[in-house]
């Protein structure tokens, strides 16, 4: 790890124009940022600390949706009455990643913006050749060990998995993430890695996620976040599935659904085509497994990783199943 300098930011507008500088990259839970130092994958010239800037930790929610603050900590969202009642798959979701330290100490904003934990990104010791760490270099993941790298959104340049599990969440329920200058939509803020897999997000120099605000709806009340993986905790998942359903008066006409997949692909996947073929559907164990296949139009295999590409539609399917009260 180098020397770098250490800047407290002591407004939203001052850690902006630091962030402008070369070099520069913000501190708030830390939990990413020393990870990626340690491994010698990040080397700041500059550590630009917002962990005090005031109103950023703020949940704050009305009849119109929820607003989550940048630097409000992934335990205290997780473990608040109104997420855990309203929107359950966000609250599932975080309650299903990293451990309860991480939890307490990591931030809404570092968890949307973590890395991959592609091994040949995080060792370049290693593995010289990672186009994300070296644009033009090559990805030494493609003919190695691959069990959990992308299926979807991949390229020539890249097929490392996106690992986090919040963001299929706020996917899914259509959340819309505030930059300061900017909102955007959740599924446009990540980017899939094309000719530039370096550019994992549509930020900006100088740019920062400022909050999250997420609809209130039918869809985000009756929702799940549904994780598989090699082990049940503290690890990343091998595929994953946040829905959220509404069904009609009848009980078993689908009105609305939202899926949205993880673990599977470049960024966090929203499942649109199989959302198309159930709504207006009636709910039964059949129709949801045929349009869950849906899920994985398009997948591509990496030798170790094919298993994917069976296992992410019966999660879809169990996810929405569960929902349903099928499961």
């Amino acid at each position: 790890m180098r020397d770098f300098g250490y800047v407290r930011a002591g407004s939203l507008e001052d850690a902006r124009l630091h962030a402008m500088q070369s070099g520069a990259m913000l501190l708030a839970g830390g939990t990413t940022l020393l990870d990626l130092a340690k491994c010698g994958v990040a080397e700041p010239e500059t550590v630009i600390d917002i962990s005090h800037l005031p109103d950023l930790s703020q949940i704050s929610a009305d009849s119109d949706g929820v607003t989550i603050g940048a630097l409000a900590k992934m335990e205290d969202v997780a473990a608040s009455p109104g997420i855990r009642a309203n929107y359950p798959a966000i609250s599932q979701s975080l309650l299903l990643a990293a451990s309860p330290q991480l939890r307490n100490m990591a931030t809404i904003g570092g968890n949307l913006l973590q890395r991959t934990r592609c091994p040949y990104f995080r060792d370049p010791a290693a593995f010289a050749a990672c186009n994300k760490r070296s644009p033009g270099s090559g990805c030494s993941a493609i003919g190695g060990v691959t069990r959990n790298h992308a299926v979807l959104g991949t390229s020539e340049n890249c097929i490392a998995s996106y690992p986090g599990d919040l963001a299929v969440a706020l996917v899914a329920l259509e959340a819309t993430i505030d930059l300061g200058d900017r909102k955007v939509a959740a599924d446009e803020f990540f980017v899939a890695p094309g000719n530039t897999p370096e550019r994992e997000t549509i930020l900006q120099r100088g740019e920062m996620v400022v909050s999250i605000s997420v609809p209130a709806s039918s869809v985000a009340r009756n929702s799940t976040y549904l994780k598989v993986r090699d082990r049940q905790s503290f690890e990343f998942a091998a595929a994953s599935a946040a829905v959220g359903l509404e069904l009609a008066a009848d009980g078993k006409t689908i009105l609305d659904i939202r899926v949205a997949l993880g673990g599977v692909a470049t960024k966090p996947w929203r499942a649109r085509s199989v959302e198309k073929a159930l709504i207006g559907k009636d709910l039964d164990a059949g129709t949801v497994e045929n349009a869950a296949r849906l899920a994985v139009e398009g997948a591509a295999a990496h030798g170790g990783n094919r298993y994917k590409i069976e296992l992410a539609p019966r999660v879809v399917t169990r996810a929405i199943l569960t929902l349903g009260g099928l499961a």
